[in-house]
C-alpha cells in the first residue's frame, strides 16, 4: 500500500468584505466561503473530502491559517 502523498493541507482564512470568511488551499486549488468559522470548516473538510475522493490520498490533518486585519490608535 502506498502513504499518502500529502500528510496535511493548510488553507489561508480571510475575512471577506463583504461579510464572513474565505478560504483558500495553499498550493491547491480548493476555495470556499462561508458566514461564519463553524461553519466555513465543515465546508473545508467537505471541499477536502470532494478534491480527495480516495481516503488513502487524502490529507491527515487541516490546518487553518486565520489572518485578520486589526486596526489600533496609537
Amino acid at each position: 500500500m502506498q502513504e499518502n502523498n500529502i500528510k496535511e493541507i493548510i488553507f489561508l482564512v480571510e475575512e471577506d468584505d463583504e461579510g464572513g470568511y474565505i478560504a483558500q488551499a495553499i498550493n491547491q486549488s480548493i476555495f470556499t466561503q462561508a458566514d461564519s468559522l463553524p461553519e466555513l470548516r465543515e465546508l473545508i473538510k467537505d471541499a477536502v473530502h470532494c478534491h480527495y475522493p480516495n481516503v488513502q490520498n487524502r490529507p491527515q490533518l487541516i490546518r487553518l491559517h486565520i489572518v485578520r486585519d486589526e486596526i489600533i490608535a496609537s
